[in-house]
């Protein structure tokens, strides 16, 4: 796409967008750190659950909510306005516009429950806010529609972040390339289930205000400037996916849910069990039932200050 057919977009270093809200786990913290938001999120609970949560921010015009599912724009059909929503019936985190996706979360004490959701334009969006400071891509399975709509814009976030597939090394390079193409050369992958509520955020903030305290459970954590110093190579970090993905492949095969050695039942199967859960995570240097962000840099532009 020739630099004349990209749609300009102001860039706003006061502005953030959480795609994913979840339950305003990371809305809160952005927040607080006097980051204007906007918000996506596709579960009707969820979204009805941050109304009431984030009212104050709501009402003084700090945080907007955009509600409904982004999806590819070429797999619309004409007139079409909502979509198939699957709402996991016991982790909210895990809902997804993709059934075979929805699927791979399913056992036989959790499913998914079927809603009709309102399809959101994501290019009109950022061409209504502008481009935000940082950018928080975690929609389960959607991630690469955000990447793809931001190579029609000018202007990049600054800073942004989106899941690890744990289950193919070929989409993490996928991903990798994708953001290359859009400029970003720096990356920093980060452990989401332990490494994130064990954080310390840098004295004084790098990254708006400085807050005193650890971030929630099921959030994405520090970004940008006060997540770290050590931001990778390419290379670096396509070696540290290719590790999580064949960790994630041998925890899968042997200790998960219906691992081989789940269905042992002789003497000393459950230690085991335990002793072979270590060695995986001391190879993987991570927990086992572990997911992981990838966040990436742009260029040293000048970044927001409270």
């Amino acid at each position: 796409m020739k630099n004349a057919t990209l749609i300009p977009a102001v860039k706003h270093l006061d502005l953030i967008y959480d795609v994913g809200m979840h339950r305003g786990e990371d809305a809160e913290f952005y927040l607080r750190k006097g980051f204007r938001c906007v918000a996506f999120e596709a579960d009707p609970e969820n979204i009805s659950f941050c109304k009431k949560r984030l009212a104050p921010f709501i009402a003084n015009g700090q945080l907007q909510i955009i509600e409904g599912a982004i999806i590819d724009p070429g797999a619309l059909i004409a007139g079409q306005k909502t979509v198939k929503f699957y709402k996991h019936d016991t982790y909210s985190v895990l809902g997804t516009i993709f059934g075979d996706v929805a699927e791979q979360y399913q056992n036989p004490k959790a499913s998914s429950n079927v809603l009709e959701v309102a399809i959101v334009n994501f290019t009109d969006a950022i061409s209504q806010h502008g481009i935000p400071h940082y950018m928080k891509i975690d929609i389960e399975g959607c991630d690469w529609v955000c990447l793809n709509v931001l190579r029609m814009f000018k202007e990049r976030p600054n800073y942004l972040s989106v899941e690890v597939d744990r289950t193919s090394f070929a989409k993490n390079q996928s991903v990798i390339k994708v953001l290359i193409d859009l400029g970003y050369k720096h990356f920093f992958v980060v452990e989401q289930s332990e490494g994130v509520p064990s954080q310390v955020a840098p004295f004084p903030a790098r990254e708006g205000k400085y807050l005193d305290q650890r971030c929630e459970k099921d959030s994405s954590g520090l970004f940008g400037e006060d997540l770290t110093d050590s931001w990778k190579s390419p290379e670096e970090t396509l070696r540290m996916c290719r590790s999580i993905q064949m960790a994630h492949k041998i925890a899968n095969l042997l200790v998960w849910n219906n691992g081989i050695m789940t269905k042992w039942r002789f003497k000393g199967a459950k230690r085991l069990l335990a002793w072979t859960s270590a060695l995986i995570r001391f190879f993987a240097k991570a927990p086992v039932y572990a997911w992981y962000d990838i966040h990436a840099k742009y260029d040293n532009e000048p970044k927001f200050r409270q």
